[in-house]
Formats: structure tokens, C-alpha cells, sequence
């Protein structure tokens, strides 16, 4: 299967996104990309990535740090998963810029209000990082807590959608 990649230069490193078909299935932080392609492989099985062209995505991950934060609304996504897994980031999608959530109002709002823990496992293997928000959700106690890209980036995601209006959005080295 011949998946397509492109890369990506944002305010937080370099990003990797991958489509199948048109639909963005996979993005991470390129500093990451290993366990990405490892989740890949898992998924499609023998897999080669072809360079796209980053035009379409660029544009909306450019809108997206330039402040339209709802530039991935309409974007066409296949992330796979479990079904459990799809009904939590179809929750995460519903979560509005500059809003957090809990692990715990996931399980609720998804009717499995006993997997907190299962729901904080989905939201680890995200494999869409911005356009399925995961880093909207915090802990019970209003700490950040979990993040695959590291909690610097995820405090800085939050200030920047106003999630965190008492801190501006920090530089990152």
C-alpha cells in the first residue's frame, strides 16, 4: 500500500502527516515519526510513503497558527481504531478551541462513564494530534497531564487557543 507524506514546518518542529486516499490518517511531531510508522505498519501492513504535496494541509495548519482555530473542521480524516477509540476522538472533535475537557466528561458524554482510564489510553493513541484535540484534555484536577508531544507543547497548543488566557502561548526553544 503507498501511503502519501508530506512534512510540515510549525511554531512547535516538524510535523509528518499522512493520507490514504485524500484523508489525513496519521500526524505526528517529526521527532516522533518512529512510532508512527510502526502504528502504520500495525494497521496497513507493508507500507510505502510517497511524497504529496503539502499545499492543502499546509494551508489549513498555516490558517490554524495564524489564529483560525476551526481551519480543521471540515478536513476529511481516517485515523482507523477501535470502535470505543473512534466514539472518544469523535468526542475530542466536538470540543471547542479555547475549551478543555476531562478524561472523565469523555466517558460520560461517550456512555462508558466507568472508562476514564480506557478513555485516556484512546486519547494516547490518537493518531491525529491537532485535527483530533486531544490535547484539550486535562486531568480531573485541572493539571495537564499526558501528552505524546511533550507537555511544553501541549501548554503552548491551549495558550495559543486561548484554553490558558493567563498565560500567552510560550516560545519554545
Amino acid at each position: 500500500m503507498t501511503l502519501q507524506l508530506t512534512e510540515y514546518s510549525s511554531p512547535l518542529g516538524g510535523v509528518t502527516a499522512v493520507l490514504r486516499d485524500g484523508r489525513l490518517c496519521a500526524m505526528t511531531f517529526t521527532d516522533r515519526w518512529t512510532g508512527t510508522e510502526r502504528a502504520l505498519r500495525r494497521r496497513f501492513g507493508a507500507v510505502h510513503c510517497a511524497p504529496a504535496s503539502a499545499a492543502p494541509l499546509a494551508r489549513r495548519l498555516d490558517a490554524y497558527f495564524a489564529g483560525d482555530l476551526r481551519a480543521f473542521d471540515d478536513l476529511a480524516i481516517d485515523p482507523g481504531g477501535t470502535p470505543f477509540q473512534q466514539r472518544v476522538w469523535a468526542e475530542l472533535r466536538r470540543i471547542a478551541p479555547g475549551s478543555t475537557t476531562t478524561y472523565g466528561t469523555i466517558a460520560r458524554a461517550i456512555d462508558a462513564p466507568t472508562a476514564v482510564r480506557a478513555v485516556g489510553a484512546a486519547n494516547g493513541a490518537n493518531p491525529i494530534w491537532l485535527v483530533i484535540p486531544c490535547h484539550r484534555a486535562i486531568g480531573a484536577d485541572g493539571r495537564l497531564v499526558g501528552y505524546a508531544g511533550g507537555l511544553e507543547r501541549k501548554r503552548w497548543l491551549l495558550a495559543h487557543e486561548g484554553a490558558l488566557a493567563e498565560q500567552p502561548a510560550p516560545a519554545l526553544a
